[in-house]
């Protein structure tokens, strides 16, 4: 009998092993059109940022500080680079025997083959994933974010309403809030009314894209946003308005901290910018919520001529001058060049009296002798472009000696 009742006992031991609290799920497979040539060739997710890092690094990384360590990242467009960036996940400890970060691409099924179709649909063709871990909670997150957040706060915030979806927000200008998803809420917290990109918005309350849903309830709307035909398979345009429609509790859950949607060039560019400075606006050396990275081996930085309120990643030797720019791993700044105003991703050589501006530079560009790129930021941004006047070079490609390319041009071939 005691053999029996201990048996009984590790085997509802190993259950509740098998089985995960909250499950992640990063939506990391959007082509990123508005990054131009920056995503010709990778998905927005693997985008450099901030000298050492790229964009899916901070998800990733705020998942783990938060105590969530099973993710699956949710990839379509141009897949390769990311795909071997996030590898085993080992940089972010998610690499697990049970749980870890899963790459999670459509595939062939017995009674239905398709690319994902919106974000909903992406989530749906995944349940499988989901179950697996018999989750009781399920954190929806996007792949093109700059912030630290810690989601368990938001989960306790979740469980304590008693919520069916927890949708995370914070205020933004009203001027600009028909740019996002709108919560209308009462003075509790509830919401009553979710607007996506109204022309008209009632609030100020943005949603950042960062839901937390009771397992349950999600499979549930997911099943019946996939058997609508009129439905466009979005979170925002159909399954919350759903839930709300339904009577199921949802609420808004408010966060005050740094977060930019780098899915725009001049967005992008903002971003860099905001970790330079005496007081930066966003601050990566936090060591209570580190931001992990693959980050490639490299010598420390060598620097010889003038830096001025800059960024230098490891592995980069700089000669020329550097004034309010983010410079990624292994870049060579040769004497005489100047870069002003500007982010380099990576692995750049900047020949001797090039001179560049107001840019975004993608990694493995060549830029010749004297070569000149972009304009003076007051110059710049008087360019009628699609990026407020910021130059853009795309990947690999390279600029001849003397070469000049034009204040707000975006580049993806040689010069």
């Amino acid at each position: 009998m005691y053999v029996y009742y201990q048996s009984k006992l590790i085997l509802g031991d190993l259950a509740m092993l098998r089985k995960k609290e909250c499950v992640a799920m990063l939506l990391a497979g959007g082509q990123g059109s508005r990054l131009y040539a920056l995503t010709s060739n990778i998905a927005k997710p693997a985008v450099s940022f901030g000298a050492k890092y790229r964009i899916i690094d901070f998800p990733l990384s705020n998942c783990i500080n938060s105590g969530i360590d099973t993710v699956g990242v949710l990839t379509q467009y141009q897949p390769l680079v990311l795909n071997e960036y996030v590898g085993n996940g080992q940089p972010w400890d998610l690499d697990r025997t049970f749980g870890g970060v899963h790459i999670l691409s459509p595939y062939e099924a017995k009674t239905d083959t398709s690319w994902y179709k919106g974000t909903a649909n992406a989530i749906y063709q995944n349940i499988r994933f989901m179950q697996m871990y018999d989750p009781e909670y399920v954190l929806i997150l996007s792949g093109d974010h700059i912030y630290k957040m810690d989601y368990d706060k938001m989960l306790a915030a979740h469980k304590e309403a008693k919520a069916d979806c927890t949708i995370a927000c914070m205020q933004v200008p009203l001027k600009e809030a028909s740019r996002f998803g709108i919560l209308n809420t009462n003075s509790d917290g509830t919401i009553y009314e979710f607007e996506e990109k109204p022309a008209n918005p009632k609030s100020d309350l943005a949603s950042m894209g960062i839901y937390i849903f009771t397992a349950s309830k999600l499979f549930k709307y997911l099943e019946l946003d996939n058997n609508d035909p009129k439905s466009e398979k979005d979170f925002g345009k159909n399954v919350l308005p759903s839930m709300l429609a339904a009577g199921e509790k949802m609420y808004s859950y408010r966060f005050d901290g740094y977060w930019k949607d780098v899915g725009t060039i001049s967005s992008l560019w903002e971003a860099n910018m905001d970790l330079l400075g005496v007081v930066p606006r966003f601050e990566l050396s936090d060591r209570d919520r580190v931001i992990h990275s693959r980050s490639p081996l490299a010598p420390p930085a060598y620097i010889q001529g003038e830096v001025i309120n800059s960024l230098i990643a490891t592995g980069s030797d700089i000669e020329g001058k550097i004034v309010n720019s983010v410079i990624g791993t292994n870049c060579v700044i040769e004497e005489g060049a100047e870069v002003i105003d500007s982010v380099l991703m990576g692995n750049i050589t900047v020949k001797s009296g090039a001179k560049i501006n107001y840019s975004i530079i993608d990694e493995e560009v060549i830029i010749g002798e004297k070569a000149v790129i972009g304009a003076p930021i007051a110059e710049a941004v008087k360019t009628e472009s699609k990026t407020n006047g910021i130059t853009v070079l795309g990947r690999a490609i390279s600029v001849k000696k003397n070469g000049k390319v034009a204040a707000g041009e975006i580049v993806d071939k040689n010069v």
